[in-house]
């Protein structure tokens, strides 16, 4: 099986140690798909069209959109080792409150903020998916807390090692500093398709690798490399939004995720990786169609409930409907949001409680937080955190 790269061994005072240099892109010579392998493909994009095809039936697909960000946020935050929930980061930016650890949720926040940026610089600006703008979203990334010391926005100058605690026994050693350059130019050109055109899932597939491989910066690789499939993904149509959470499939396959990233490196395995990552592709992309069918069918049981209120459901409607907005709010939040009066945002919050639609969280007698937990619970399936 021919490698994917080589190593080289760097003499340091002390200790010598091996660092991997990953040869251009595309492999050479090319991977070999077997007809089992075109229909993993051909399924993993049926499955991407019907997510896909999902954001046209949606009543509020901006609404989904919205949360299925914040949940690849999540999920991708805690493969590297934080430990906030979804409702932690609901809860910080809707009302500015912070559960458990502050790095964790500022992390997890600046994870947001990358994403939006890239994705507007996509579409709004018309601006390819390049080493600018990944060098862009780095720089949001680490803008505040964990890493904000470790040059946002800037290759790295100096070496880094994954695992261990130092070079000499790390688990993996990317390319020297000095080859970081030359090494993320060739992945650019990949991405735009020079020498020539990649289908986009093989594309993605191949360049999430590369990307890992070469670890460019000090910080904040592992985010912005699972980053970098969805803004392929949507750059080159095969998504028109960013639907796909596919950190929920390296959470729940981590240890195989890494081996075969470091099977790709040590043994040449490109097709091993492409296996992993097209079931990958195709069982992400069906559990977040289920999702959206399960929240859909969510809103309109609740919704019946309610009805049957009959004159009192005016206002727990309305309120109903925002917490499908904000599945975590305070009463005087809603009251402000729905131009309702205290009390009367205050009977209605306690209509919905009493259905079992929504549950207060807080367990105090002032300054109270009711979550919509039905609804919370299907968002945050697989979100657990890494223990």
């Amino acid at each position: 099986m021919p490698l994917s790269g080589h190593f080289l061994r760097i003499p340091t005072p002390g200790e010598d140690y091996q660092a991997f240099l990953p040869f251009p892109l595309p492999p050479k010579p090319a991977i070999r798909l077997e007809d089992h392998d075109q229909d993993l493909i051909e399924k993993a994009n049926r499955a991407l069209g019907r997510l896909d095809g999902l954001t046209t039936l949606l009543p509020d697909a901006d609404l989904f959109i919205y949360f299925y960000v914040r949940k690849e946020a999540i999920l991708s935050s805690q493969i590297e080792g934080t430990q906030s929930s979804f409702s932690d980061l609901l809860l910080f930016e809707e009302n500015g409150l912070v559960s458990g650890s502050p790095g964790d949720i500022r992390e997890v926040s600046n994870y947001v903020g990358g994403m939006t940026h890239g994705l507007k610089r996509i579409r709004d600006d018309n601006f390819p998916v390049s080493n600018r703008l990944l060098r862009e979203i780095h720089a949001i990334l680490l803008s505040k807390g964990r890493g904000s010391e470790k040059d946002p926005g800037e290759f790295r100058r100096s070496q880094n090692w994954v695992g261990g605690t130092r070079p000499g026994n790390a688990l993996f050693v990317p390319p020297p500093a000095e080859h970081v350059g030359e090494c993320m130019a060739n992945l650019e050109l990949y991405l735009h398709d020079k020498p020539k055109r990649t289908p986009i899932l093989i594309k993605a597939a191949i360049a999430h690798v590369q990307f890992e491989t070469i670890h460019p910066f000090l910080d904040g690789n592992g985010r912005l490399g699972r980053l970098l499939i969805t803004l392929l993904l949507c750059a080159e149509g095969a998504l028109q939004e960013p639907l796909l959470y596919l950190s929920l499939y390296f959470k729940s396959n981590r240890q195989e995720y890494y081996d075969r990233l470091q099977r790709v490196r040590i043994e040449g395995d490109w097709s091993g990786w492409l296996r992993f990552f097209l079931e990958g592709v195709r069982e992400t992309a069906q559990q977040a169609t289920a999702t959206a069918r399960r929240i859909l069918e969510r809103f309109e049981n609740d919704r019946h409930q309610i009805d049957r209120l009959g004159r009192r459901a005016g206002s727990v409607l309305r309120l109903h409907q925002l917490l499908q907005k904000s599945p975590i709010l305070s009463i005087p939040f809603a009251a402000k949001r729905l131009e309702l009066s205290t009390p009367t945002a205050n009977t209605a919050m306690k209509m919905l409680v009493d259905l079992g639609i929504a549950m207060e969280t807080t367990g105090k007698r002032r300054d109270r937080i009711f979550m919509y937990m039905p609804y919370m619970q299907i968002l945050a399936e697989g979100t657990e955190p890494i223990t």
